[in-house]
Formats: structure tokens, C-alpha cells, sequence
């Protein structure tokens, strides 16, 4: 394997595990598609983070989508605690507002800069190995994937300070209040680590590929455990084989990386619904 095979792989296996921790409890709460609905609300904290900056600078740009991140969480509670208005609706709302909200910033103030969402938003993985940093000399390597390793660090010590709250509140949170604890508390840091995850990752890896990593390996550990630890375990275990997977497939066809991950990680998903669907025919 040469060093750069192992930089993008390494890359998408430390995204993916981050991605799996916090997707298992997105989908147990029924709120998978909130990656994706994060990915588009950004749009305008970007623009008006460029506006206020006026460049496409990393770090300023980042800043702006991680405080739209959290205003489309916090308009998403208000719509569906405050309005009683059902989750996936109060989600498709706020999205596509502020989403629209980004696409007329742009239309009016930015018409003369190259700056849309795909020049922004949609990394690509191929690359990790070029973006190089060194510290005072001591140490050169691709910023991807110090990103990375520092988001998971990040994502596991998260899970692991906040799994008591977090797994009641996906169960039962009713009995969660009734035992005296604040769910909403946990409520907001949780959409605040999906929110910082998924708009450092996406910078990295790509929308595409983080919304599919939050997802689909998290809802295929779903169909195969029954209790949240495993679950954890095994939607990790297949967010790094999809990774190692796709980069190999995506080597084989000539073809896009990322498109190549989310492709095996939907063949693990297929592989387990035949099989569930030939379990029952025989039971």
C-alpha cells in the first residue's frame, strides 16, 4: 500500500467511525436525515461568513456553517417542540429555508466571486494526501487527517461522557424527565456534535459522503444487533470497511472515491436486507 493509499483510507476510516457513533443514535431516534439537512443549512453562514471576511479563507468559512449548523438545529426544535409541528416536517422547513435564504445571498452579493455550494462544500477525499502542514518542523501530514483523528477523538470522548443520557433519551425520553434529567440538555449538545461533525467532514470528505456515513452503516448495524452497544461497534466495524472497500473499488473502475464508499457501504446494507428477507421466508 503506498502512503498516500493509506492517508485517504486512514482519512475515511476516522470520519466514518466518528460518523457511525453519532448516526447509531440518529437513527434510533428516527432523525437520519439530519446530516443532510445540516449539509444544506450552512450554505448561508458561508456566504455571509465570506461576506464579512471577503475570502474564501478555511477557518472563517468554517465558522460561519458551524453557527448555521446550530441555527438550523435550534429552528428544527422550535418547529417541532414549540409549533408541535412533526420532526421530518420541521426538518424539510428549516433546511430548505435557510438553504434558499444561502442561494439568494449568493444570487445578490456574490455574483462576481466564485463562491457556490460545490466550490465549498463538496471535498474531495483523492486530494488528503496534497493539503501537507508541518509544525515548528517537527512533523509533516496531511491536515485531513489530524482533522480527522482530532474529530474522533473528539466524537468517542463525547459518546462515552454522554452515553447514559444520550441512550435514554433514545429510548424512552419520558422516563429520561421523570428520572429528573435534562433532555434537552442532551438534546443540544447531540445536535451540536452532529453539526461540528458533519461541517468539518464534509470539508474534508464531501456532503455526499458524510450524510451516507452517518447513515447507512449505522442503520445496517441497526438490522443486525439488539442492544445499542454492539450496535455502536459494528456500524464503526463497517463505516472502516466501507472506506477500505470503496477506496479499493474506486482504484479498480478509475472511478470517484467517495462515490465508491458510499456504493459498498450500500452493498453491506442490501447484502443484510436479502438475508434478513431469506431468515424470515425460512422461519
Amino acid at each position: 500500500m503506498s502512503i498516500e493509499a493509506f492517508y485517504i483510507i486512514l482519512t475515511g476510516a476516522l470520519v466514518a467511525a466518528s460518523s457511525a457513533l453519532l448516526g447509531s443514535f440518529l437513527v434510533l431516534r428516527r432523525m437520519a436525515m439530519l446530516g443532510d439537512a445540516i449539509s444544506h443549512a450552512v450554505l448561508p453562514g458561508i456566504v455571509i461568513a465570506f461576506l464579512i471576511s471577503g475570502h474564501r479563507e478555511s477557518l472563517s468559512l468554517l465558522i460561519g456553517a458551524a453557527a448555521s449548523g446550530l441555527l438550523a438545529t435550534f429552528l428544527i426544535e422550535l418547529l417541532h417542540r414549540k409549533a408541535r409541528l412533526q420532526e421530518d416536517a420541521s426538518i424539510g422547513i428549516s433546511f430548505t429555508w435557510l438553504f434558499a435564504i444561502g442561494v439568494l445571498l449568493i444570487s445578490a452579493y456574490t455574483g462576481q466571486v466564485d463562491l457556490d455550494q460545490e466550490c465549498v462544500l463538496y471535498g474531495e477525499i483523492a486530494y488528503v494526501p496534497l493539503d501537507q502542514i508541518s509544525f515548528g518542523g517537527l512533523w509533516t501530514g496531511p491536515r485531513p487527517v489530524l482533522i480527522s483523528a482530532t474529530l474522533f477523538v473528539l466524537t468517542l470522548a463525547y459518546i462515552i461522557i454522554s452515553f447514559k443520557g444520550l441512550k435514554l433519551l433514545s429510548f424512552n425520553e419520558d422516563h429520561a424527565k421523570s428520572l429528573g434529567i435534562r433532555t434537552q440538555v442532551w438534546h443540544f449538545s447531540f445536535m451540536a456534535m452532529v453539526s461540528l461533525v458533519t461541517v468539518l467532514a464534509f470539508e474534508i470528505v464531501g456532503a455526499i459522503l458524510i450524510v451516507a456515513l452517518l447513515v447507512v452503516p449505522a442503520a445496517t448495524a441497526f438490522l443486525w444487533t439488539r442492544s445499542l452497544v454492539p450496535m455502536l461497534i459494528l456500524a464503526v466495524v463497517l463505516g472502516i470497511a466501507a472506506s477500505a472497500g470503496g477506496y479499493y473499488l474506486a482504484l479498480g473502475l478509475n472511478g470517484s472515491i467517495a462515490g465508491a464508499m458510499v456504493s459498498v457501504a450500500g452493498i453491506f446494507l442490501a447484502i443484510t436486507v436479502l438475508l434478513k428477507v431469506l431468515v424470515q421466508k425460512k422461519a
